[in-house]
């Protein structure tokens, strides 16, 4: 009997280790910062809270199949459910800047059956990292241009969803270097599983080498403000800042949001006189366009940015102004 006994505690102590293993090889990533491990310790207390109703609730239907069992003569009582508490349960519940996949898809999906091989991240790999200074408070800017998304970087304790037609933020802090990787955590359409979050965290020195090199990679592509531009030109520079700085809220097509922001085709003010339009891109505007919309000024953009920008939108969609607004013009404006 002791031998039998002391084969079933061995036989438990195994499971318990096996499970102890499978639940560190299957945990939570290992937290980064403050936040994150407060989740992660919260995380493992329920964890143990679980197990102790687990064993509670499954110790009690084995010993009650067990001991009550037909075979020794227990029979099954008889009796229909009870209609207030069905109700009760029914009815209760009702009064209460850019980073892209750097994976090619063709190496992705293989579509030639070459047999490409992937390397370990390809579906959490991206061509322009966002890089952060250890030990420094982040602040994440959300929103989106389509539908809701969401910025979810598990290792940093950090979630926000990015919705349309709204900016939200949060923080976070890392303590430790390193490479942290996410993935938008909303179901948000057909190329969900390819939208990675790559957060570099680098020392101080590090971080502002990296930041003055970035400085020198947008002064060596900044367009030149003393060139004689062409309606196509700006038309073509101003399609890449729209898309960058305007599509989030006045949408790709330029239908802009109902009731938020404004439609940009067919807009009085894009196709009314070019100079209130420079005014509204530099100074921005609150109410003015719809009862809800703000527009945030945009005076840390270019000349030839805003130029290009306001031409783009002045002849596009169904806006057919056929005039272009130089860099020139934008820089008298400012004054």
């Amino acid at each position: 009997m002791i031998s039998k006994g002391l084969r079933s505690f061995a036989a438990v102590a195994g499971w318990l280790v096996a499970g102890a293993a499978l639940a560190n090889r299957y945990n939570l990533q290992e937290p980064q910062s403050v936040i994150a491990r407060q989740i992660y310790d919260l995380h493992t207390d329920i964890m143990w809270i679980i197990v102790g109703i687990f064993i509670v609730v499954f110790g009690t239907m084995t010993y009650s199949i067990v001991m009550h069992r037909k075979s020794v003569g227990h029979k099954a009582a008889q009796f229909h459910e009870h209609v207030g508490v069905e109700i009760a349960w029914t009815v209760v519940p009702f009064i209460s800047f850019f980073a892209t996949l750097s994976t090619p898809r063709e190496q992705i999906e293989d579509y030639e059956h070459k047999g490409t091989q992937k390397g370990e991240h390809y579906l959490i790999e991206v061509d322009n990292p966002v890089v952060v200074p250890v030990g420094k408070k982040v602040r994440i800017i959300t929103t989106a241009n389509d539908v809701i998304h969401a910025w979810w970087v598990p290792q940093l304790g950090i979630k926000q969803d990015a919705i349309p037609g709204f900016v939200r933020d949060t923080w976070f802090k890392a303590d430790n270097p390193g490479t942290y990787r996410g993935q938008c955590a909303e179901l948000c359409g057909k190329d969900h599983g390819f939208m990675p979050i790559v957060v570099e965290v680098v020392t101080a020195d590090k971080y502002a080498a990296w930041v003055a090199d970035q400085k020198k990679k947008i002064v060596a592509a900044a367009p030149d403000p003393g060139k004689q531009w062409t309606m196509e030109e700006l038309k073509a520079q101003g399609e890449k800042v729209y898309g960058s700085v305007c599509a989030a809220c006045h949408q790709a097509n330029g239908m802009g949001m109902a009731g938020n922001f404004p439609a940009l085709s067919g807009s009085k003010v894009v196709n009314g006189p070019k100079e209130e339009q420079i005014k509204v891109v530099l100074n921005g505007r609150k109410g003015g366009f719809t009862p809800n919309s703000m527009m945030p000024p945009q005076a840390n953009l270019s000349d030839v940015d805003i130029a290009a920008a306001i031409t783009y939108t002045r002849n596009s969609w169904a806006n057919k102004t056929g005039e272009m607004v130089t860099p020139a013009e934008v820089k008298a404006a400012r004054k």
